[in-house]
């Protein structure tokens, strides 16, 4: 059986990404799999895009890695893009939207935020309309089939549940958690690139870091919304405010 751990929504906190990378390392994995948002919010998003292209096996597209090349006029966004270069925003731009896969009789469909779209936002609370949604295709997927397992991150809300069936699942943020103050990731286990059943395992894991040093980072490179940032890392609330 392989071990796959897949990553996501890093948002430029390099102590979050190094304290998971590490983790990874000790649980013999397979392969690393990025589901977006490498970038934005955090003040070493240049660091993660170099980091992550040297690491990990898949990198897919996030909302933050499609729009961060436009031309924009945000100051935040700009300090973002200086950072960044006109090389890796590109790199950014052109990854693949999804990745799907068989593994242990189970069709595999990892994405951002929705099969759809990488704007497209849902959460563990929404309808359940919305959230079997999440099993179909559509034109930006490579197979037309519906997924008996789909994976994605974007609300930075790690969580698994059951619907009909089939397995819906989020990653969680490695760098910008907004559940609890834990970079958050999950592994996969079973046979890769099987179509015949088998066992199937699914785990979330919440690695400790240095918060104080991912703050500390922010505050060095004098990041034009390090307060918000800050709020966040420290409370895993958006924007320091409870979710209703």
């Amino acid at each position: 059986m392989e071990k796959l751990a897949l990553i996501s929504d890093i948002h430029g906190n390099m102590p979050a990404y190094e304290a998971v990378m590490h983790d990874i390392q000790e649980r013999n994995v397979t392969q690393i799999i990025c589901l977006g948002d490498l970038v934005g919010k955090g003040p070493h998003s240049e660091q993660v895009v170099d980091r992550v292209r040297e690491s990990c096996d898949v990198v897919i597209k996030g909302n933050w890695d499609d729009f961060i090349g436009n031309q924009v006029t945000d100051p935040v966004l700009l300090w973002q893009q200086e950072r960044l270069g006109i090389e890796r925003t590109t790199y950014l731009k052109q990854l693949p939207f999804s990745y799907e896969f068989w593994m242990s009789g189970k069709f595999v469909r990892l994405f951002h935020a929705s099969p759809r779209s990488v704007y497209e936002r849902i959460q563990p609370w929404d309808s359940m309309e919305s959230r079997l949604s999440m099993f179909e295709s559509s034109e930006a997927c490579g197979d037309p089939r519906e997924a008996d397992v789909a994976g994605y991150a974007d609300v930075h809300n790690a969580f698994l549940q059951i619907l009909k069936g089939r397995m819906l699942f989020n990653t969680g943020s490695v760098g910008n958690p907004l559940d609890m103050t834990q970079a958050s990731y999950v592994l996969l286990e079973g046979n890769y690139h099987s179509k015949e059943p088998g066992t199937f395992n699914l785990q979330h894991v919440r690695v400790p870091y240095d918060i104080e040093l991912a703050v500390q980072h922010a505050k060095d490179e004098q990041m034009l919304d390090a307060d918000a940032y800050i709020l966040e890392l420290r409370t895993g609330q958006y924007r320091g405010r409870k979710k209703t």
